[in-house]
């Protein structure tokens, strides 16, 4: 009997890669916070899920090698269809929408969620080294 990690480790292991990829869009707006003209932007976990579960109802699309020595991909990788511009709450003088309160909060937020679905995961894991070991 073989165990599917897809089932048994449920959204967190997805989740953790969206928690992961967004702290790096927030980290990037909060380093970009006196750039002229920089556009903030976020990840959005509605939609990014919603994307994840289209792609499970009609499959993974597979790319074909045409070479021996290419890498296989398999083609999970989000994306910039879920990586939105932030709109901002007040006009600044040079064109700049990072407000640095509202992306420390978004950070730490994020970090706060990343640590949950970790724990979740890890919580998962100990369960399926349980169930393996009979305990």
């Amino acid at each position: 009997m073989s165990i599917s990690f897809d089932s048994a480790l449920g959204i967190h292991e997805k989740a953790l890669g969206f928690r992961s990829q967004r702290a790096e869009v927030l980290a990037n707006n909060m380093a970009n916070a006196d750039t002229p003209n920089y556009k903030a932007r976020d990840l959005d976990f509605a939609s990014v899920l919603a994307e994840q579960s289209a792609k499970a109802q009609r499959g993974t699309a597979g790319l074909n090698r045409t070479d021996s020595r290419h890498i296989a991909a398999d083609g999970v990788a989000m994306g910039d269809a879920s990586l939105a511009y932030r709109i901002p709450f007040h006009a600044s003088l040079d064109q700049n929408t990072v407000d640095l309160q509202i992306e420390q909060a978004s950070y730490a937020e994020n970090a706060v969620n990343f640590q949950a679905s970790f724990t979740f995961l890890n919580s998962k894991f100990k369960g399926l080294v349980s169930a393996l070991r009979g305990d």
